[in-house]
């Protein structure tokens, strides 16, 4: 439910400690609800979450919004539209206080062309990446969405804070199911 990469986040970091890559990349704070990406716009940085907690989103055309996965330190952002040359198909906002490395477009193309351990960590943050939508689609088939939801307040409680309007949007249900579920888990819990 919160991804990190903690090898990326110490490659990443490697680089930026080298004085020659001072103008290539760059540390950039967002504070809470600040947006980091916007769905549909042309982003003109690569970003790696260096610490805090975003939610990666889109909105549908009917203004519903579905939050995709929650990213954390270690994750890379924009990559994929640099890569397809499109602009963003997700909208990324900060949770909690925010900072990350922000990387120039050139630059990261360049490393692309050049750094074998970037290719490598990127095939793993694709690979990692089909393997969470498809288990995450498998088990929402196969959970109540109470049994979901039971393993997002959990995290709610030891990581971040998450609104009700956010939890319902990473379930993929209306706030007014989500009150029913919540109710239900809730007298669940006085009966056992």
């Amino acid at each position: 439910m919160l991804r990190t990469n903690p090898q990326f986040l110490d490659y990443l970091e490697g680089l930026y400690n080298k004085p020659e890559n001072k103008k290539n990349i760059v540390l950039k704070s967002f504070e809470k609800g600040e947006r980091i990406l916007t769905q549909n716009e042309v982003s003109s940085k690569i970003m790696l979450i260096k610490n805090g907690i975003t939610k990666c989103y889109f909105v549908e055309e009917n203004d519903k919004e579905y939050i995709v996965e929650f990213l954390g330190k270690g994750e890379i952002i924009g990559e994929i539209e640099v890569i397809k040359n499109v602009s963003c198909l997700c909208s990324i906002e900060a949770m909690t206080e925010v900072s990350v490395y922000s990387m120039t477009i050139p630059y990261f193309q360049s490393l692309i062309k050049s750094d074998l351990t970037l290719n490598n960590l990127l095939l793993d943050v694709f690979a990692e990446r089909i393997v969470n939508t498809s288990s995450r689609a498998s088990y929402q088939q196969l959970h109540t969405t109470e049994h979901t939801l039971s393993q997002l307040l959990e995290l709610k409680s030891k990581e971040m804070e998450i609104s009700k309007e956010d939890m319902a949007s990473y379930l993929g249900i209306t706030v007014r199911s989500l009150n029913r579920a919540l109710k239900e888990i809730k007298e669940n819990n006085t009966e056992g």
